[in-house]
């Protein structure tokens, strides 16, 4: 890593504190005292009143209401509620989205669904290093549907659709990576893609809240998400799918349930899907978590996602241009491209003994996380983190690498979450 030519100071930072026009944002969450949260592309921080109000769903609501609740306090339609709001983020209609089950579990659905629409075609792409989860659900339904997944390297992407021709069933990608924070071409791939009679459906779990996503303008067939990275939900938060208007009537989904049928109440024997985006639904959601979601997600009402995206991107340049300036010499290099348009809102970085440093930086307060095989990833949640932040990660890093803190014993026990 090449040294800055101008040297960045604390008191730079300071001042692009004192002109950053979302700075208000940091007030609508809590957060622990003292730490430095550089980890909310893996969970987000905790929005102020999610806490007030699950609460009063469990004390007032469940606990006294009980199952009247479903109607007096207006459980029932909370997914939809919820779902509208991330709708705002995404570029979508509020009945192109629902908010249910996981990630996995949703990317199963529309995955299946996509492929039955194109039943006469066998081939699958996807990306060696795309979120395991995405290739396991990819490889799955391959073999459910007797498909071919043509898994290739990010740079082989457009050829292996050009590739597939007139047998392309699906394209799956996730838009931002997990490990890099590599952007794709969202609108050229699924031009391209539906060019050749194709489907193309994107994982937005490191884009939705951090990125101006805008899925109608790219006219995506399907998107699924998570709902507590970016978008705060909390641990294990639903997650959300989108299905673009013109697919919904075509969308067969797999796992039919009660709550995605067109009467639900009516308790029929035959299944008959909802009309509309609610068909993508399965069992009853989990209220508690749809509730903290829905809250979690007002902290985005008055945003501006192009404003958001100018800081993500600013804080992102900055961590880039301390690292090259502090830590040159010490073993690191960038593992995320360095031009912001191609980059979301994390920067990764890489290290030969990079669990260890990463443990030792978390005990210092500065929360980042590690994902094998030697990736230290840094995600910015704009809302949240401050410039100084980052000048102060960046001191804590240069701080554990030259007084060799990473190599005491408890920083190189393996634990179970990285």
């Amino acid at each position: 890593m090449n040294a800055s030519l101008k040297k960045v100071t604390r008191a730079d930072t300071e001042k692009m504190d004192g002109a950053d026009p979302i700075a208000h944002l940091r007030d609508r969450f809590t957060l622990p005292e003292g730490d430095i949260y550089l980890d909310g592309n893996s969970l987000g921080a905790l929005p102020l009143g999610v806490m007030e109000r699950l609460e009063r769903a469990v004390l007032k609501e469940w606990g006294q209401g009980l199952i009247r609740s479903w109607n007096d306090a207006d459980w029932y339609p909370a997914p939809q509620r919820a779902a509208a709001a991330i709708a705002r983020l995404i570029g979508a209609g509020a009945d192109e989205v629902i908010v249910c089950d996981s990630t996995s579990v949703n990317l199963f659905k529309v995955l299946i669904g996509a492929l039955r629409m194109r039943k006469d075609r066998k081939i699958i792409v996807s990306e060696i290093g795309n979120f395991p989860t995405d290739v396991y659900i990819n490889a799955e339904a391959a073999k459910i549907m007797g498909c071919e997944l043509r898994c290739v390297m990010p740079e082989e992407v457009e050829q292996a659709i050009e590739d597939a021709g007139e047998n392309l069933a699906a394209v799956q990608l996730t838009h931002v990576h997990y490990k890099t924070g590599r952007v794709y071409d969202m609108a050229g791939i699924t031009k391209r893609v539906q060019e050749l009679g194709g489907l193309a459906i994107w994982d937005l779990a490191h884009s939705a809240g951090a990125l101006p996503v805008d899925l109608n303008a790219c006219n995506a067939d399907f998107a699924i998400g998570c709902g507590y990275k970016y978008l705060n939900g909390g641990p294990g938060a639903p997650a959300f799918v989108f299905v673009a208007k013109r697919h919904i009537e075509a969308m067969n989904q797999p796992l039919p349930g009660w709550h995605g049928h067109a009467e639900p109440f009516a308790f029929t024997q035959t299944y008959k899907p909802h009309p509309g985006i609610d068909r993508m639904l399965t069992g009853t959601a989990s209220q508690l978590a749809t509730l903290a979601l829905e809250t979690a997600l007002k902290v985005f009402e008055d945003v501006d996602m192009n404003v958001l995206r100018q800081k993500n991107m600013a804080l992102g340049d900055l961590f880039i241009a301390l690292a090259e300036q502090e830590l040159g010499g010490m073993g690191f290099n960038l593992a995320s491209p360095k031009d912001p348009k191609a980059r979301g809102s994390q920067v990764s970085l890489t290290h030969e003994n990079g669990y260890a440093i990463m443990q030792a930086v978390i005990a210092r307060g500065v929360v980042g996380d590690f994902r094998a095989p030697d990736i230290l990833r840094f995600g910015f949640a704009a809302p949240y983190v401050r410039y100084v932040d980052i000048w102060d990660a960046v001191a804590h890093i240069r701080d554990v690498m030259e007084t060799t803190e990473w190599k005491r014993p408890e920083f190189n026990e393996r634990r179970a979450v990285t």
